[in-house]
């Protein structure tokens, strides 16, 4: 009978294991029982069920469970301590939001850690306070959880409601996808003539199909005829497919159709803007008195002059060439003598009566730029500065467009040779 009784207790013991919270039994075949919080193990369960003893002073119990009480930790090097230890209770420590009190095993040195952060798909079962850290575990069946967190559990997944359809199933890191059976987007405005019972019919559809499978109901039969007769017309697979092809193809056509128009838009806005620019350069030619010889002496300063003034055996109309021309930058110039050429620039003086505007346009800039050097205070020193940084601003560049513009009080500043400026 002892094999048999051995064998009928080990049985029992199987059977009962999940229900037992120590997965630990007597003899006899009865459940250890654990010892509450705030109590350790004094006599180990055998013969008889467990004895357990309080926690002695200076250590603590936290949880039911069958391990030994721990000591009491102490709180970091300057942070206040705001509780002491209990014996189910660890030593509140002053460690601040997001943060608890760890140690390293049973020591007795704490140190205030930052607390762990549960991902997308898991939930915390444990929320992270002065006394321990969050304890994370991933959502199960009927549960998600789409962010990161230190403190939130789980959440019950969403249940689609009888007018929506199920797109997309609950996972563990997403919720329910629904949406709404009737979709504006699929129905058809009604008819003018007006339509049966005042319902406009719908596009055909694959979500009429499931609507119409899901409420039992049949093709509507054809106007004149019964629900039994052949007449009625069911929309066939390659119909379907034909609208909606006709939809895409008509949706690519608009799209294609709205960027060939904002490009011939764009093109013929940099047409109008070059036509633009050419008939003002043509205006400003034939203000200036520029000959059809005339070139373009620097691809960025915009300025024209005489053919025949650059030729060297050729002397300029009404005038005669140096054989040196003044390679001296502007920037260079005397501060007192760039204010003297400033001021008789900013005001209109000369046989011409031009100023410091016709002056900037003969030396490239565009008429937007003039504005915004009108704006201040001193449009003249802002226009001879700017041009000034640029590469070949030298004063024999500057007393040629002077030139321009029938200015030669102000060249006269610069002591350039009146052979290197031509008359107009």
């Amino acid at each position: 009978m002892t094999p048999f009784i051995f064998c009928t207790l080990f049985l029992l013991k199987v059977a009962l294991a999940d229900s037992c919270a120590s997965q630990k039994f007597t003899t006899s075949g009865q459940c250890c029982s654990l010892c509450p919080a705030g109590f350790q193990v004094e006599v180990e369960c055998g013969k008889e069920d467990t004895k357990c003893a309080a926690c002695p002073k200076g250590t603590f119990s936290p949880s039911e469970g069958l391990s030994p009480c721990l000591p009491c930790a102490r709180c970091p090097v300057g942070l206040p301590e705001v509780a002491p230890c209990s014996a189910v209770r660890e030593t509140h420590c002053e460690c601040g939001e997001r943060f608890y009190l760890w140690r390293d095993g049973a020591s007795v040195e704490g140190l205030c850690a930052l607390c762990s952060t549960c991902r997308r798909g898991e939930g915390a079962v444990r929320q992270c306070d002065a006394w321990g850290n969050a304890q994370c575990r991933l959502c199960g069946p009927g549960t998600f959880s789409e962010e990161h967190n230190h403190s939130k559990a789980c959440q019950t997944c969403t249940r689609c409601s009888d007018s929506e359809v199920e797109i997309r199933a609950c996972i563990p890191n997403s919720d329910t996808l629904c949406m709404d059976r009737k979709l504006h987007i699929l129905a058809r405005p009604a008819e003018s003539d007006g339509s049966r019972d005042g319902v406009a019919p719908r596009w055909p559809g694959l979500l009429d199909e499931i609507l119409d499978e899901e409420e039992g109901g049949e093709a509507s039969p054809a106007p004149g005829g019964d629900a039994g007769s052949p007449n009625k017309h069911t929309p066939s697979q390659d119909e379907e497919a034909s609208g909606s092809n006709n939809l895409a193809r008509l949706a690519y056509m608009s799209v294609l159709a709205a960027v060939v128009l904002g490009l011939l838009i764009y093109v013929a806005y940099k047409c109008w803007m070059s036509c633009k620019q050419k008939k003002a350069l043509s205006k400003a030619r034939v203000e200036l008195g520029t000959s059809p010889e005339g070139e373009k002496l620097h691809s960025d300063s915009g300025v024209f002059l005489d053919s025949h003034s650059i030729q060297d055996n050729q002397p300029s109309k009404g005038s005669r060439r140096d054989s040196k021309p003044d390679n001296r930058l502007y920037v260079n110039l005397p501060p007192h003598r760039q204010e003297e050429v400033e001021s008789l620039v900013q005001e209109a003086g000369g046989a011409s009566g031009w100023g410091w505007w016709q002056l900037g346009s003969v030396l490239g800039y565009e008429s937007e730029q003039l504005e915004v050097f009108g704006r201040g205070e001193a449009p003249a020193r802002t226009l001879l500065s700017s041009w000034a940084q640029k590469e070949g601003s030298t004063l024999g560049l500057l007393c040629s467009a002077l030139g321009r513009i029938d200015r030669p009080d102000v060249a006269s500043l610069l002591t350039c040779p009146t052979q290197g400026v031509s008359v107009v």
